[in-house]
């Protein structure tokens, strides 16, 4: 049955390294279940009631992306858009969490009618090959220095903006961390060398152990205040009837006080980004998984903006922020996930981790950080691909690849791509080459800048 559902042996994989997969990438994303309701929280919104809506709406979103588009992507609330959600919407403009759900409902509304009118798979198609490439080594840059930061290697400095953690002065804390971290990289690194099933996720719980007794040790120090909590997992039941604190709010949003031009332009803000996020995304997940055909198109892709769309509305009826395809989803492709299957494993962690939150809430950052670096130096492979003889190629793909870390945003370093590539190109006289549809996102990402 699985077989005739997921194609495992046309995709080259087997149901064991579909498990594998859909663990591995389920590892790498359980720290959205701690940090997501954690920033919402200070929108105002209930822990508990944020945790379940953001373990239920990644198992509705992941399972739609497997039975509909046979993809190993996995979706859940996405990072940088929650922020947004909590801290901008929220904090700055002072508007009400329901109204900012609100505006995360329609905008998946939005998203669901130009997913059906293939209006996003034409954004997806129009984007040149080359500038695939490009993104797809960017979010392998920019999923490295989320891990980096993750194992407190990377910290922040006034002077330099980021810097190396200090060793010895917080050698309890982030210092002895950031020794695990690079001692689980190692591990990962040395396992997959030697072609070792599963390394990733190996390298994962090895981590995580090695931690575990480094805390029994001493050598690691609990300091709940400053975000050290204890590595080992406490069995608590979850209150269920929280979610009632959340689910539906999106009807009973109060906009009274609310002008209608500034929700317009959040509105938009949430579409922008999710929707550029998404799509690079899926071009560099997709490209790492060779799973573009001769053109460059990715077959399906429609049943996957589907499921993306689908999920953000879901989830913001649940009661969390933007749910949206998870980049970590390329560490499960990394550990050989081809199909679907890996999501319906991924999805059915998220909803198992309903009843043992706190098992996989104990999972530290510094754990999962090897593994994002890791991956990050599968995905940058693909910059061999990029022609560097050809600089009107070359130049737009290498903008967008440096954009995404430094300015920490997947659809930031696409439209930086986007842009760069339709003004080289028409300066140099290849407009010709240039479709319609690039123009028009030109166009659209540079208003952007100007009004939202």
């Amino acid at each position: 049955m699985l077989e005739k559902i997921f194609k495992l042996r046309e995709n080259n994989t087997s149901v064991k390294t579909e498990i594998i997969g859909g663990v591995t990438t389920f590892m790498t994303m359980a720290y959205i279940l701690a940090i997501n309701p954690s920033m919402l929280a200070d929108a105002g919104m209930d822990k508990t009631a944020v945790l379940l809506a953001t373990a239920i709406s990644a198992f509705i979103g992941t399972m739609i992306m497997a039975l509909l588009a046979n993809y190993p992507f996995a979706l859940a609330p996405g990072m940088g858009l929650n922020a947004y959600f909590a801290y901008t919407v929220c904090g700055t403009m002072g508007y009400s969490w329901q109204v900012a759900l609100t505006a995360v409902f329609l905008e998946g509304i939005i998203f669901i009618v130009l997913s059906l009118t293939n209006v996003r798979e034409a954004i997806f198609n129009a984007i040149p090959f080359t500038l695939k490439k490009g993104v797809s080594a960017g979010i392998g840059l920019y999923i490295a220095f989320i891990g980096l930061q993750g194992a407190y290697l990377i910290v922040d400095n006034p002077s330099t903006l980021v810097s190396y953690v200090d060793f010895v002065g917080d050698f309890h804390t982030k210092g002895i961390c950031a020794i695990l971290a690079l001692i689980g990289l190692f591990i990962t690194a040395i396992l997959y060398v030697k072609n070792v099933k599963g390394a990733i996720l190996i390298g994962i719980i090895a981590t995580w152990v090695l931690g575990m007794i480094a805390q029994a040790a001493g050598l690691y120090t609990v300091d709940v205040e400053n975000g050290f909590y204890s590595l080992y997992p406490v069995m608590e039941m979850t209150d269920f009837s929280s979610i009632k604190l959340t689910f539906g709010q999106v009807f009973k949003a109060d906009f009274s006080s609310v002008s209608i031009f500034n929700f317009i332009a959040v509105l938009f803000a949430f579409l922008f980004v999710d929707m550029f996020d998404t799509l690079g995304t899926l071009i560099g997940v997709a490209t790492k998984a060779d799973m573009l055909d001769k053109n460059g198109k990715l077959p399906k892709v429609k049943e996957a903006l589907v499921a993306d769309a689908v999920a953000t509305s879901a989830g913001a009826i649940l009661g969390t922020s933007t749910t949206t395809t998870f980049v970590e989803s390329s560490a499960g492709v990394a550990a050989g996930a081809r199909t679907g299957l890996a999501s319906v494993v991924t999805g059915v962690l998220f909803l198992l981790s309903i009843f043992l939150s706190p098992i996989f809430c104990a999972i530290p950052g510094f754990a999962t950080a090897p593994a994002l670096v890791f991956v990050g130096f599968l995905m940058i492979s693909a910059i061999v691909d990029i022609n560097f003889n050809d600089l009107k190629e070359a130049i737009p793909a290498y903008l967008c690849l440096l954009c995404m870390p430094l300015m920490y945003s997947i659809s930031e370093g696409i439209a930086i791509g986007v842009i760069s590539y339709v003004i080289i190109n028409v300066a140099c006289g290849k407009a010709k080459k240039i479709t319609p549809l690039m123009y028009i996102l030109a166009v659209l990402f540079v208003c952007k800048y100007i009004f939202l």
